[in-house]
């Protein structure tokens, strides 16, 4: 690719795409998030979880390396199995030390991300829109012979 079709927008839309086309980046992405939500609410007034000692030091530990699994599996995807098995026991232990999982959304969304990650195949075909399908089976349906008997 030259470099000047990296400077146009849709090339560096493309470019993207075609990054993020290889790895289990939507999955990443949300373990990530996952964790910097759980983050943010152990600043919450409200403490659902008494945190002192260890368990003061896991409630932001936890979280912290939930964020860093994230970026792992979007920059590193070649062991993206290890990444998710830890990602999702380190947000099932998030439940225990931070907030309930950050009220639950943190948690739902690092075992979403977690698990989605697990199931990515990278050498998956990419999924045609059943809109595309349809219009390839009707364009391979040649007219005028579907009412013939074969002879």
């Amino acid at each position: 690719m030259s470099d000047t079709s990296l400077r146009s927008p849709q090339g560096v839309r493309s470019a993207f795409r075609a990054w993020r086309a290889d790895r289990p980046f939507v999955g990443g992405l949300l373990l990530a998030l996952g964790g910097a939500e759980i983050l943010l609410t152990m600043k919450v007034s409200l403490k659902v979880v008494l945190h002192i000692g260890m368990q003061g030091l896991a409630g932001y530990l936890l979280p912290a390396l939930m964020v860093v699994l994230g970026l792992l599996i979007m920059f590193n995807p070649t062991q993206r199995l290890f990444y998710s098995i830890t990602g999702v026991l380190l947000t099932l232990g998030t439940w225990l030390t931070s907030n309930l999982g950050g009220f639950f959304i943190g948690l739902l969304l690092g075992v979403i991300g977690s698990c989605m990650t697990f199931g990515w195949l990278p050498d998956q075909e990419p999924r045609v829109s059943r809109r595309k399908r349809r219009k390839a089976a009707r364009a391979a349906a040649v007219p005028g012979t579907a009412g013939e008997q074969p002879a």
